[in-house]
């Protein structure tokens, strides 16, 4: 069974530190165990249907409430009942639940506080990635620039920064698109960040630098605030706070 450190739990409520290169949900073009496969494992949901549309679902999916790609790491919330299920769903929906990613992205960023407001969709000539079009869904992304240094790419030099970001929307791909549209691809997308640049990147950085670092939520049953954060991986923290020489 696959290693997820659990960050918190309890008898409603399971959020684990889902590593880089893991896929949350099962499908049938995913190799390899899931945290779905994990969950069903787990918590023993194996050959429960639910009698209620709510139970049905939160039995097929194992209770997981949302997702993260496969190659972004950090806090994932699993529900352990269908009570708590709906619950989380609806403070997702109602925009309740709070989440901060970090992220290292080409460029300087000019520091400070920031807000990205561009609609994102799928491209019609690629429904596999998304991009800012016309007619996409309505999305914001606020960020905070943490950091911005410097480092030696091959014979060059290039500015990198660290941000804090808040997405306001939960769309597909939203934070990568977003810092794509203003110039400061994440490190490492190989989908957002151009062929040759992630080619490059994944000499130094093994996958696109993208960390669910903080959830804040109401607990589903009891209602008090939870604050829950997931420490920053290794891979991300050698970039941070060594320097690399190429």
């Amino acid at each position: 069974m696959i290693d997820l450190p659990v960050l918190f739990e309890d008898s409603d409520l399971l959020v684990v530190n889902k590593p880089p290169g893991i896929v949350v949900n099962r499908a049938e073009s995913v190799r390899g165990e899931t945290v779905q496969d994990w969950a069903l494992l787990r918590q023993g949901y194996g050959g429960q249907a639910g009698e209620t549309e709510d139970e049905k679902i939160f039995f097929e999916r194992a209770g997981i409430v949302h997702r993260i790609d496969k190659e972004t790491s950090g806090c994932l919330l699993i529900a352990k009942n269908p009570v708590a299920f709906v619950e989380l769903q609806r403070q997702f929906k109602e925009h309740i639940i709070k989440k901060t990613y970090l992220a290292i992205t080409h460029g300087a960023v000019v520091p400070g506080d920031g807000e990205i407001h561009a609609p994102v969709g799928r491209l019609p000539w690629n429904r596999e990635r998304f991009g800012i079009v016309p007619g996409g869904k309505d999305s914001v992304t606020r960020y905070h620039v943490r950091n911005t240094w410097e480092i030696q790419e091959g014979k060059q030099k290039e500015h990198i920064s660290l941000l804090e970001l808040f997405p306001e929307t939960g769309r597909t791909h939203q934070i990568r698109v977003h810092l794509k549209y203003i110039n400061h691809p994440i490190v490492g997308d190989w989908q957002y960040a151009g062929r040759k640049t992630s080619r490059r990147d994944r000499l130094w950085a093994p996958r696109v630098m993208l960390h669910a670092y903080r959830v804040v939520l109401l607990h589903p049953t009891g209602g008090r605030e939870l604050a829950i954060e997931a420490p920053i991986p290794d891979d991300m923290n050698r970039v941070i706070h060594q320097d690399r020489e190429a």
